[in-house]
């Protein structure tokens, strides 16, 4: 039998990744960003120095053993036929070096350097076939001009939309996907039954949730496209004195969309906050404004979506969709009773999406193979290349006996460990592949692990539990492997984990089952049997500004420019002077 593979690829706008699959199962998906250390993979106007990811693509085909010329579709998640404003088709060759000045737009929304960005884009499959880099060029030769791959570009929006609905754990589900913005389409809202797609209603330009959050998120002083997960737990310190105001800006109507107002949040609200500036009440209280009405606006859409469907389970994606505290807020107070968000819900996410969508639709049989149980989809690195490594840079460590249990030691004794283990998670949340692990009992461990991550100190810490203990420690406690909700901590733990109680009360909630990462979940046991608690703090391994590690290297110097106790990857232990692992030990092992 003839196997089919699809390629995805994001490149547009942040968050640029690949996905690769066959016949319908996922076989490697990873961002740009963990080859590159380009975090989100943002590249500055001039778009001239955009690229394909070819590092995550290069991964990709890698994992599968195969090359590009075996390719047989590749989804590019956005259509600039679809482009809002622009010619149906965009110009495919412009001069340069190119002027904006000369492209000056009649819409202000608009940018001088859209005609250049869509030719970008138009051009991109010739980029893939001739712009690999040099290191990366052998994956990609070979390939017939002629009898090659057939090229989709697929609808940024039903991108976000098939990577939650040809994902999720449901047959039939209502589908409601929200970002800052795609071709020119911001929110979008269907139904995924009988193995067919149905849009009922979308939201355009320049009406857009994830625009308004972004740009609350920039006059609070944070980076937007970037820090919006900052303005959430912001909100959990303030009052929504500001609500009206919002709610005069965001207007829902009965037809189950919305408008967006221009927020003019200076003649508003005042003089932006600096970057890095002292943090307010009043900067406290228009954070948590801005997402009540934001939880409002979403509860309504929801509403309506039920009530065009009559489905009784909900799956989201689409950057918006990251904000958990929202999430929470559709599960308890909408009507759905299932919700289900995609991992990678950002424009990461949207590589998925095409590619699902394109293997779908050209298989042709309107069957799925394949559900997104998990999220450890990234680079994997074997026992022999981490120890090559490790001797290679002369750094002391040891091969544990029982790396679970020796592990579990540490945590108990309040240690903070890096732990790098299986392959890397896909999508922005450390997930127990690439995490910083620590005791959630130390009531100090949330600030330890700020000031060791140069982190606010407003930002709370996430706990992971084993799924069958989760009901016991958190309200509602239910299956959620992804950490996109929160819940109430039990009144009668909160003294027992601390550490990962936010200000409201709530936690970040990551559960994990045995099947999900099996070293992950014995970790856990191991912790409560000497500890009573099933819990850990799970935060992102990584430093500020660097995306989350993702090679032994990477992992080896981001532990030795912080300061965590031990770094567990794969089978072997590193600590630092002082530590356990003797002088001996090192000189053995370098050997």
């Amino acid at each position: 039998m003839t196997l089919m593979y699809t390629l995805g690829i994001n490149a547009v706008y942040h968050d640029s990744a690949a996905v690769l699959i066959r016949d319908g199962v996922v076989l490697a998906a990873a961002e740009d960003e963990r080859f590159t250390h380009v975090k989100h993979a943002k590249r500055p106007v001039p778009f001239s120095t955009w690229q394909l990811p070819f590092d995550a693509i290069d991964y990709c085909l890698a994992a599968a053993g195969i090359e590009l010329k075996d390719v047989d579709h590749v989804a590019y998640s956005y259509d600039p036929a679809l482009f809002a404003g622009m010619p149906k088709t965009p110009g495919a060759t412009i001069e340069l070096p190119f002027d904006p000045a000369q492209h000056t737009p009649a819409n202000p929304s608009e940018s001088p350097w859209d005609p250049l960005f869509l030719s970008y884009i138009a051009n991109a499959k010739a980029q893939l076939l001739d712009g690999a880099p040099h290191h990366l060029s052998r994956r990609f030769k070979g390939v017939d001009r002629n009898d090659c791959f057939q090229w989709h570009f697929v609808d940024h929006h039903l991108a976000h939309e098939a990577s939650a609905f040809l994902a999720s754990p449901f047959d039939d589900t209502a589908v409601l996907t929200m970002d800052g913005r795609g071709e020119g389409v911001t929110t979008s809202m269907g139904q995924f039954t009988g193995g067919t797609y149905k849009r009922l209603r979308q939201v355009e330009l320049p009406h857009s949730l994830g625009l308004l959050y972004e740009a609350v998120t920039a006059w609070l002083g944070f980076l937007h496209s970037s820090d919006e997960y900052k303005v959430m737990a912001l909100a959990s310190y303030g009052k929504p004195v500001y609500a009206d105001q919002f709610r005069e800006i965001v207007k829902v109507k009965e037809d189950g969309t919305y408008t967006v107002d221009a927020p003019r949040l200076v003649e508003r609200f005042g003089a932006p906050r600096e970057r890095g500036g002292p943090l307010e009440q009043r900067h406290f209280d228009i954070a948590r404004s801005l997402q009540g009405v934001l939880e409002e606006t979403v509860l309504h859409l929801a509403h309506w979506l039920h009530r065009q469907t009559g489905l009784t389970r909900l799956c989201m994606a689409g950057g918006v969709a990251l904000n958990c505290v929202m999430n929470s807020k559709i599960r308890d107070l909408g009507p759905f009773d299932e919700v289900w968000v995609q991992p990678a819900a950002g424009d990461a996410g949207t590589a998925l999406g095409a590619a699902l969508w394109t293997d779908y639709r050209e298989r042709g049989t309107h069957t799925r193979h394949w559900t997104m149980d998990h999220a450890y989809l990234g680079p994997a690195f074997g026992d022999d290349e981490i120890e090559r490594f490790l001797k290679w840079s002369k750094i002391p460590y040891r091969r544990a006996r029982d790396i679970v249990n020796e592990t579990a030691d540490m945590l108990a004794d309040n240690k903070v460990i890096g732990w790098y283990q299986g392959r890397t998670e896909f999508g922005p949340r450390a997930l127990g592949a690439r995490s910083i692990l620590a005791s959630p009992i130390d009531p100090g461990m949330q600030a330890k692990l700020n000031e060791i991550k140069d982190r606010e100190d407003f930002r709370p810490v996430a706990p992971v539990v084993m799924e069958e203990h989760a009901a016991d420690w958190f309200v509602g406690g239910q299956r959620a492997p992804f950490m996109l909700f929160v819940f109430d901590v039990r009144e009668e733990q909160a003294a027992r984990i601390p550490a990962v109680r936010h200000v409201d009360g709530t936690a970040r909630v990551q559960t994990v089952n045995r099947a999900q990462h099996a070293l992950y979940y014995d970790l856990l046991e191991a912790f409560r049997q000497r500890t009573g608690v099933p819990v850990l703090v799970n935060t992102s391994f990584n430093t500020r500004g660097e995306p989350m590690v993702n090679s032994p290297r990477d992992a080896v110097e981001s532990f030795w420019t912080s300061p965590l106790d031990a770094l567990v990857i794969g089978p072997f232990i590193v600590e630092k002077a002082g530590s356990a692992v003797s002088a001996a030990t090192s000189t053995e092992n370098a050997q």
